[in-house]
């Protein structure tokens, strides 16, 4: 038993996107002091597959400097509606608690490392 609660119930990577919800996204996004991304994204939509892929790929070169989380937009519909999220995949860039970027659709590699080193400063 040991072994599968060691594979299954491992913490996440440092740097890679974690999951929220409407219920936890303030004091995860809003109350951190570190710059966050969040990724509102929904299972059913092969472009966000695909921005879920960069994401892990790039996430733990910018761990403890920049949270990623990913926010399912079926499953937690308040927060996207806040910020309203019309498209999915959307991130939003979060610094001392506030939206300071969106990005709506898929961005290449390079420009979406562009984002997350000025957000890192």
């Amino acid at each position: 038993m040991g072994f599968f609660n060691s594979i299954f119930n491992r913490p996440p990577k440092p740097g890679k996107p974690r999951p929220i919800t409407d219920e936890s996204f303030e004091q995860e996004v809003i109350e951190s002091d570190i710059p966050a991304v969040v990724d509102f994204w929904s299972s059913t939509c092969p472009p966000c597959q695909v921005m879920g892929g960069l994401l892990n790929e790039i996430g733990p070169d910018y761990a403890g400097r920049v949270n990623i989380f990913k926010l399912n937009v079926v499953q937690n519909p308040q927060t996207a509606m806040h910020y309203q999220v019309r498209s999915i995949p959307t991130l939003i860039l979060f610094s001392n608690g506030r939206a300071v970027d969106k990005i709506v659709g898929l961005l290449p590699l390079n420009p979406l490392r562009e984002k997350f080193d000025k957000l890192a400063q």
